[in-house]
């Protein structure tokens, strides 16, 4: 998934992924906001597949042998 980056007004850092309605966050370094928002998508994907619902990207993580 494509994370955006971008760097605020006050000197913060915000990491978007929009692929996932909400996954923002902010941080005080690039490399902080990137991690933060890896961490919320990978809470919400496990989230969505816990309740069955469809998670973007994860057909192309795991397989299953016949």
């Amino acid at each position: 998934m494509q994370v955006e980056v971008e760097r605020e007004d006050d000197g913060r850092w915000i990491a978007e992924v929009p692929a996932i309605p909400g996954a923002m966050a902010y941080g005080a370094s690039k490399a902080e906001a990137v991690a933060r928002v890896e961490a919320l998508v990978l809470r919400v994907l496990a989230d969505k597949i816990e309740h069955g619902e469809e998670a973007p990207g994860i057909d192309r993580v795991f397989t299953v042998a016949a």
